[in-house]
């Protein structure tokens, strides 16, 4: 398909005449080669790399939750048969992500292909992507056959597989260190050097920028989409999820409604509990609109979209070639670009620093809970001691733990409540472990130290990723920065220079040129860097801002 298509572009080139400049001295067979064969073994590559790409990326994601999942499996199996403990790992796919997808592969097998709990393990360890799980399934197998002590089992693996999940994290960070280099060789250096040698070229009028910008168009933002594709796949990216559902309570219970749990209501009362639960949101909406717009990025999308059409407008009915006469279509690039991703920028700026204020709360949370504990108060008394001390957002939350268990609550309850309120999944992790603790035995020490030692880990291994990319952050603003620089010297000081010598050499399209290509580096080299910090393009909307306002400020402004 893609070389049919490759040969209509080739027809359409021959039928039009369109030849590429750099390629005019040669036949122009070699034109119709390259353009047929070029786009047909880069999109082979893509196929056939991305099953290998992906199960990489599926490998280091599953070794990144598993010890997590390995203690919450050691909570559940003090009480739960082995298979009871695979099911409840995988409900919960919001916590541990592809550990329950794997999972989930026991209980398709137990459930629907009506094979035993030992078959389906070995099923599960013969097409995981993670050597570590295959592991763990071939060790689990034995002591089960064997009669041993899963519960002491789950907990001797916990620790070596932080370990594992701590070495898995350092050889993501080589591998984004390289990327990193490659991107600011191929993809900042390379244009710098090239604007170098048209600007030599320029003073003898024969300057091929223009023609060559073609090549920057296409090339520029294709090759970096394609090295943020590759990140997103071999790096896990934070999780920074929000997540809060509705807490259905009975006469008998309190808990998350399973999907497709809920029978449907008939007929028109169905239709007016929908109105009314629609209702009851939109109240809600209105009454907390920032905890919405910080929760859901698609109303932050909705309004990048309403000041991306105001800036079109603007740019259509004349306004903006008013106020900046100079370059207007460009500079309406660029303003459309900052309208369409700062609310989005700022949605997800604040949903980060929410996630890392409350992760950063649970260790002290956690360690409290542990001390009260130890000298002989109950879970409530606890949770009351603690409501009062200052942790911050966990504090106001207990206090609510703590009225409503003064209520009549029972303590599980009011804790599922707290964690669906809050919303982030690490605090989701700890509450599962001490809610399902509590339900076993009322001494839940050991547990509360594993969840402890498991939410350090976390944060240090945010702390190593932070560490290691922030210095190639700075190189790539650094990079940018030269390429401005760059780009103002060549224009301004290196010009200057021969009108002394009554030399009058025409910059003016050069200039344009070098303003689109720093809009082409702004807003990916932005994206890159946001994606090395965190795994998550939208990290890097805020970069893409700070470096097209620069690129504005530069060419409009100062050249």
């Amino acid at each position: 398909m893609i070389a049919a298509a490759m040969v209509a572009v080739v027809v359409i080139f021959h039928v039009l005449s369109i030849r590429f400049t750099v390629l005019k001295p040669y036949p122009s067979w070699v034109q119709d080669i390259l353009i047929v064969v070029i786009p047909t073994l880069l999109v082979f590559g893509a196929v056939y790399v991305q099953p290998v790409l992906t199960a990489k990326g599926r490998k280091t994601r599953i070794e990144i939750d598993l010890p997590y999942a390995i203690t919450y499996m050691q909570a559940l199996s003090t009480t739960l048969t082995l298979y009871n403990v695979f099911r409840s790992v995988y409900e919960q796919h919001d916590l541990y992500g592809e550990v329950s997808t794997e999972f989930g592969m026991i209980v398709r097998d137990v459930e629907l292909f009506g094979d035993d709990l030992v078959t389906a393990m070995r099923n599960l360890g013969r097409t995981t992507p993670s050597a570590n799980l295959k592991r763990l399934m071939d060790d689990l197998i034995l002591m089960f056959e064997s009669g041993g002590d899963i519960t002491e089992f789950f907990a001797s693996r916990s620790a070596h597989f932080r370990e594992v999940a701590r070495n898995e994290l350092e050889m993501g960070l080589k591998t984004m260190e390289i990327m990193a280099e490659v991107y600011v060789s191929a993809f900042v250096a390379a244009p710098i050097a090239v604007i170098i040698m048209t600007a030599a070229e320029t003073m003898t009028g024969q300057s091929q920028l223009s023609a060559m910008m073609v090549f920057f168009f296409i090339g520029l933002p294709l090759g970096a989409a394609a090295m943020i594709w590759i990140l997103s796949l071999v790096l896990p990216a934070e999780r920074l999820e929000i997540t809060r559902r509705e807490i259905e309570e009975t006469e008998y219970e309190t808990g998350v409604p399973l999907s497709g749990g809920e029978r449907e209501a008939p007929g028109k009362f169905s239709r007016r509990m929908k109105s009314t639960r629609a209702m009851i949101r939109f109240q809600d909406i209105t009454r907390h609109p920032l905890r919405h717009y910080v929760a859901d990025y698609r109303f932050g999308a909705v309004l990048g979209g309403i000041l991306g059409l105001a800036v079109t407008l603007l740019f259509w009915n004349g306004t903006l070639a008013a106020l900046v006469p100079k370059y207007p279509f460009e500079v309406f690039i660029s303003l459309f670009c900052i309208a369409v991703l700062s609310p989005v920028m700022v949605a997800f700026e604040l949903r980060r620093r929410y996630v890392h204020r409350v992760e950063e709360q649970i260790p002290d949370f956690l360690r409290e809970l542990a001390d009260l504990k130890d000298i002989g108060m109950t879970l409530q008394g606890a949770i009351h001691l603690i409501s009062h001390s200052k942790l911050g957002l966990l504090s106001s939350e207990l206090k609510v733990v703590s009225d409503e268990v003064r209520w009549g609550s029972p303590v599980s309850s009011a804790l599922v409540r707290m964690e669906e309120r809050i919303g982030v999944l690490m605090i989701k992790r700890a509450i599962s472990l001490i809610v399902r603790a509590s339900e076993v035995t009322d001494y839940i020490r050991d547990i509360l130290m594993i969840a402890i030692g498991d939410m350090e880990h976390y944060l240090k291994m945010k702390r190593d990723r932070f560490t290691t990319s922030f210095a190639y952050i700075m190189i790539i603003y650094l990079s940018f920065g030269i390429f401005l620089y760059t780009a103002y010297v060549l224009n301004v000081s290196f010009i200057s220079s021969f009108e002394k010598l009554n030399t009058a050499i025409d910059i003016s399209g050069n200039v344009l040129d070098m303003f689109r290509i720093a809009i082409i580096l702004g807003l990916f080299s932005g994206i890159m860097a946001g994606q090395l910090s965190a795994a998550n393009i939208m990290s890097g909307f805020k970069h893409s801002i700070l470096f097209l306002i620069a690129t504005v400020v530069m060419f409009v402004y100062v050249l």
